[in-house]
């Protein structure tokens, strides 16, 4: 039996670290889920541990090779962002993987802002202020904290490229991780900001290279495409750009719902950046807006109180219909701010949306009114984002997807409140991974046939 041709997928998460084997047609042939225990960085805050996933990866790949049943034709990573791999003059890691929610002290954070002012600063980098998440600082506090360290760096590498790494041995930049929220890219200029070069921090910043780019590795006793490497938001929206033509908008919900306009020509407002929206770079290195709130988190806390209240278990709102007795008055405009919710950044826009008084199951008859009520803030916040990331484009095609796709109360009330859209909604469970999967297969030609 002849092996079958496949590209190889690794998908990293904070949570789960997730491979798969994609065929020619791009269906999913196999998948694992791999946990790591964390470790801890020379501060004792927990991170990843880079030399167990290290070892993982290089094992999986070595089995791929060894088996009968496949022909490894190309490699590709998607991983979260805001991280760096430090490496020495011998391409070994100079320190842990730090974890992106690691505090930055507050005296190296005026320290940046005294010399590059942060207002200015946010509108050029496209971010708002996300401490260790604006990786750039990551590198600032480095070299200000260990500076003998910092001497020793001969590149940084994000996260995604380090794994391609791994198996090239090239290091390189690329647009969607270099965009994501990093405070390095200045968006009106098209280059790295000005405080990068004045810092000497791009000395340590490889090449730039289309995300789309592959390299040749020996493996498997014959020469596979090795991708370099791809953010994961951005990749889980490269999933739609390759495939869609037309312009459109991105929902994509779950923990964090995220609205994503690949599209924009608009820059940046301090507006938008004060209600939590920022840009991003695209595969193809264009400007992405983006906006985003916690909506999963924040139906989680707000279902466990339902449920407590009206004594129902966890899953009951699952087996929830649209009770159109409920959702018409809501329609038609009788009930007004009777959700106000806990767990979402108090920005300008949600002040505006609700009142400020706490939003009460006790306030209702009946869980399915409760619940209906709750799923109408909710969409009412997340059209408000949408609204926010679509910005003066005259846009009208929106895929949604995640989540919240099998909830029949949300998914009512955006066909309500967005009827002037042609909706699309995609249960696509693989996501980034196969965003991934299709750069490396269609944007530079890999083809596994």
């Amino acid at each position: 039996m002849m092996p079958l041709p496949v590209i190889a997928i690794f998908d990293i998460g904070k949570t789960n670290k997730k491979f798969f084997l994609f065929d020619e047609e791009m269906n999913e042939v196999k998948q694992e889920y791999y946990k790591i225990p964390l470790t801890k960085d020379e501060d004792g805050f927990e991170c990843d541990d880079l030399p167990v996933l290290t070892e993982w990866i290089k094992a999986t790949v070595d089995g791929i090779c060894k088996s009968s049943a496949y022909e490894l034709k190309g490699v590709n990573f998607s991983t979260y962002g805001a991280s760096f791999v430090h490496l020495d003059e011998d391409g070994r890691p100079l320190t842990p993987l730090y974890n992106y929610l690691k505090e930055i002290p507050q005296v190296i954070i005026d320290e940046f802002y005294q010399s590059y002012p942060e207002e200015t600063n946010n509108l050029e980098t496209a971010s708002p202020s996300l401490g260790m998440l604006n990786s750039g600082l990551q590198l600032y506090w480095l070299k200000k904290t260990r500076p003998a360290l910092f001497s020793k760096i001969k590149f940084s590498l994000h996260f995604p490229q380090y794994l391609s790494y791994l198996f090239t041995g090239i290091a390189v930049s690329e647009p969607t991780s270099i965009g994501c929220h990093t405070r390095l890219w200045n968006f009106r200029k098209g280059e790295y900001h000005d405080w990068v070069k004045q810092e000497g921090i791009d000395r340590i910043l490889p090449s730039m290279v289309p995300t789309s780019q592959t390299y040749p590795s020996e493996l498997c006793g014959h020469e596979v495409q090795v991708g370099v490497g791809i953010h994961d938001s951005s990749s889980a929206l490269a999933s739609y750009l390759v495939r869609i033509k037309e312009p459109f908008l991105l929902i994509s919900t779950g923990t964090w719902s995220i609205s994503l306009n690949p599209f924009t020509q608009d820059p940046l407002t301090k507006e938008e950046l004060d209600n939590d929206c920022l840009n991003f770079l695209s595969i193809d290195g264009d400007p992405v807006k983006a906006s985003r709130f916690f909506m999963g988190y924040e139906f989680n806390y707000q279902i466990d109180r339902i449920n407590k209240h009206f004594n129902k278990p966890d899953k009951y709102y699952k087996n929830i219909r649209v009770d159109r007795s409920i959702l018409q008055p809501i329609k038609d405009g009788a009930v007004i701010n009777t959700f106000c919710p806990k767990h979402i950044a108090e920005t300008p826009l949600v002040k505006s949306l609700f009142g400020g008084n706490e939003w009460k199951p006790e306030g209702f008859a009946t869980f399915e009114e409760a619940y209906h009520h709750l799923i109408w803030g909710l969409t009412l916040l997340q059209v408000a984002s949408l609204k926010l990331a679509k910005g003066s484009s005259k846009i009208h095609k929106v895929f949604i997807d995640g989540g919240f796709v099998h909830n029949e109360v949300f998914m009512e009330l955006l066909r309500h409140y967005l009827h002037d859209c042609e909706l699309e909604f995609s249960d696509f469970p693989l996501g980034s991974a196969y965003g991934a999967a299709l750069v490396l297969e269609q944007k530079s030609g890999v083809g596994v046939k």
